[in-house]
């Protein structure tokens, strides 16, 4: 059996992969095993230059690293090469602050001396989706490698390319072979790689239905996961909001990765007041996103990463335009090779239309009417969803508290959209999955905590 890279843009097959055996799975899986005791001992200022060491690489490869991404999965090139620059500085990011954030804590009890120490566990189960490459991946292995775990990486079946990359680059940068590796699996197999007694731990990114799939398996060997899954986040537009700017950071946030990211705006809940001058002025900023060849670096949105998705994409826009949403932009995938779909604006979206209640992964936009802000905050909350969230308004006070207290979702940003950063904990709540990735919150996701007491 062979994993294929399919060329969105052409659907011309890239290359062909044969996929792991089991029993090269299993010598795999062992040598990790063998391989973390050395790595734990090697300490964190030597895995730090290691670290520091592959954000070097990333930075010296961005070119011929978005051109890998744009061939396996569509994106810009532009795009990816800021993917790969962002990867770059997570490395850097754990490489200064990795140790202090493992750093032993005193805590003063009737003890001679007490304290919490974080201690790696072991071998880390990646599983991981192909809509950033590279950004999902290092995500994890920059603070599980920083925390003396090591790595076993099963990314999608159809950036292998992008895989065998980044276990390259890692190995070049210092990480023993080992240590973190690339299984060339399908999906049907996770199940195997989860029960495997080397494999400590787990993290996903991906679908609600696979995080349910993996915490299900992992919970059933009471091995610790992190699961990021899916999002459909609301952003709410008040009636006091600078609309133009709204509309900009909306679209912005839409269109990244051509629609394709768990923290895309995909609901877009505005004040009935001012509905009607946001739908104009998004539309026109829609309209302003440059579709075409990723190659090409004038290019903003990109094919999407596989026809199938496409076609899943269209079937939910005509689906709500079936139960009465209005289509202002786009809506009609084009004819000709490639997995493209225009930027599209639907509104008059209620729920049970599957623009209100489902993810949708890719360049559609629903806009959702309320009458007032409180009407807008429960809609927005509406969702089996809560990864990311946003509110636009120029009473920065009131934009504050919203976020803080009333938007149900693990980010909330007021006046721009949701992005990650490695200084801030990420991760969601409800479908959204559980867990925290980014800052010194993720990297003790996976160690153990551990109390120390010396009477």
């Amino acid at each position: 059996m062979s994993l294929k890279s399919i060329n969105p843009t052409t659907d011309e097959i890239v290359k062909e992969y044969p996929e792991h055996t089991p029993e090269e799975v299993a010598d795999i899986l062992a040598a990790a095993d063998a391989a973390f005791p050395a790595w734990r001992a090697a300490g964190p200022t030597h895995r730090g230059q290691i670290l520091r060491r592959a954000g070097a690489l990333l930075e010296e490869r961005k070119d011929a690293l978005a051109l890998l991404m744009a061939t396996e999965m569509g994106k810009p090139v532009a795009q990816g090469r800021a993917e790969v620059e962002k990867c770059a500085w997570l490395c850097r990011y754990y490489a200064d602050h990795g140790a202090r954030f493992l750093a032993p804590e005193i805590v003063e009890t009737e003890a001679s001396r007490s304290f919490v120490t974080f201690q790696p566990l072991g071998l880390v189960l990646a599983v991981m989706p192909w809509n950033f490459p590279f950004w999902q991946v290092f995500r994890f292995a920059a603070p599980a490698l920083m925390a003396g775990n090591v790595g076993a990486l099963k990314h999608s079946s159809g950036v292998v390319g992008c895989a065998l990359a980044i276990e390259e680059l890692l190995h070049e940068a210092g990480v023993p072979e080992a240590a973190f590796r690339a299984l060339l699996l399908p999906s049907s197999r996770v199940d195997d790689l989860i029960v495997a007694p080397e494999v400590k731990a787990v993290t996903l990114t991906g679908s609600t239905q696979a995080g349910r799939a993996v915490a299900a398996r992992a919970g059933a060997m009471l091995k610790k996961t992190v699961l990021e899954l899916g999002g459909s986040d609301a952003y709410v537009v008040l009636e006091d909001a600078d609309l133009e700017a709204a509309a900009d950071a909306c679209a912005v946030s839409r269109l990244i990765n051509s629609g394709q990211s768990c923290i895309a705006a995909k609901r877009f809940v505005v004040v009935e007041a001012v509905c009607e001058r946001f739908e104009a002025l998004f539309v026109e900023r829609m309209k302003d996103f440059r579709v075409g060849d990723p190659l090409d670096p004038a290019t903003e949105v990109g094919p999407l990463a596989r026809r199938d998705l496409r076609d899943d994409l269209h079937r939910q826009v005509v689906g709500s335009l079936n139960k009465g949403a209005r289509l202002l932009l786009g809506g009609e995938p084009p004819s000709g090779p490639g997995a493209f779909y225009p930027p599209t604006v639907l509104t008059g979206v209620t729920k049970g239309m599957p623009a209100y209640d489902e993810e949708m992964f890719g360049p559609v936009a629903a806009i959702i009417s309320a009458r007032d802000a409180d009407e807008a905050l429960a809609r927005a909350n509406d969702s089996a969803f809560g990864l990311g969230a946003a509110v636009f308004t120029r009473n920065t006070a009131r934009g504050e508290q919203i976020a803080a207290e009333r938007l149900d979702a693990g980010n909330c940003f007021v006046n721009t959209f949701v992005r990650s950063d490695p200084r801030l904990p990420f991760g969601g709540i409800k479908e959204s999955g559980f867990g925290r990735e980014l800052s010194q919150y993720g990297i003790r996701e996976f160690v153990n905590i551990k109390t120390v007491f010396v009477k």
